[in-house]
């Protein structure tokens, strides 16, 4: 328990840039407190470390340097990303300390709960196993996917910036690096099933796990109702729309505008 509490402490400090800018708790702090968690891990319990968990620990480090890095660069450098999202997302200069505190807090323990998996193998003393290494496999599968549609994305982008992209993976889902973050984490969720031994522990998994998915299926919503009111008069896009996933590939799901309650 020492040990969660320990990494959620981490969580706090890496995450706390939130404080300069609001939406930064979930954006570049979240990319900094998994790696932060990520390189925890590794110091915690560098003298129990087997292949598996020094893998899944250090693809902790890589996913958060990849996401902080690429969100604090859309952020600094991306004039079209920021005129696009100044309506969309509030400064937060209106918002109480009370309040910053209230979503730095809940983040910060939802990123330990995501990464819970990792640690409850190694509080066990388990190290590489099957379903470790499948873990490994899936959240490399999911890096690989995220990053993927991130770089087909901004090729599109900087080729026709005012189309809708539908090339590359766009073709099998709307929102692949959404799905290649869901991918990531399932991978770390399965990498835990052999160890998940008291009920608490299941808890954590499954809220960290769950989470993560409401946070993106609501992520993928935003998108939707962004990109209705951009191109929604556009015949491609209604096509496009109709005949492409949203989010999961094969799964005719198409739309989630109308589940409110997907307020991420």
């Amino acid at each position: 328990m020492l040990q969660f509490f320990i990494l959620f402490a981490v969580a706090m400090i890496a995450s706390s840039i939130g404080f300069k800018k609001y939406v930064w708790f979930i954006s570049i702090g979240y990319g900094a407190a998994v790696a932060a968690i990520g390189a925890g891990l590794l110091i915690m319990f560098r003298g129990s470390l087997s292949l598996g968990t020094v893998l899944l620990s250090a693809l902790f480090i890589v996913y958060g340097f990849r996401l902080g890095g690429y969100l604090a660069y859309r952020e600094l450098k991306s004039t079209s990303y920021n005129r696009t999202m100044k309506n969309e997302i509030k400064d937060g200069k209106d918002m109480s300390v009370g309040a910053k505190c209230a979503i730095w807090i809940s983040a910060a323990l939802l990123y330990v709960c995501e990464t819970s998996p990792v640690l409850f193998r190694l509080q066990a003393g388990r190290g590489t196993d099957v379903t470790s290494i499948l873990g490994v496999l899936i959240m490399i599968l999911g890096l690989t996917v995220e990053t993927t549609a991130d770089l087909q994305k901004n090729r599109a982008k900087k080729v026709n910036p005012k189309r809708f992209v539908d090339t590359g993976l766009f073709r099998l889902v709307r929102c692949p690096n959404y799905l290649g973050e869901m991918l990531f984490w399932t991978g770390v969720f399965v990498s835990g099933i052999t160890v998940y031994h008291t009920v608490g522990q299941w808890i954590a998994a499954l809220a960290g796990y769950l989470g993560i998915i409401y946070v993106m299926f609501g992520g993928a919503r935003r998108l939707e109702i962004r990109q209705n009111k951009n191109y929604g008069s556009d015949p491609e896009y209604q096509k496009y729309v109709k005949t492409t996933p949203i989010m999961i590939p094969f799964v005719p799901l198409y739309s989630v505008e109308k589940y409110k309650w997907l307020v991420a």
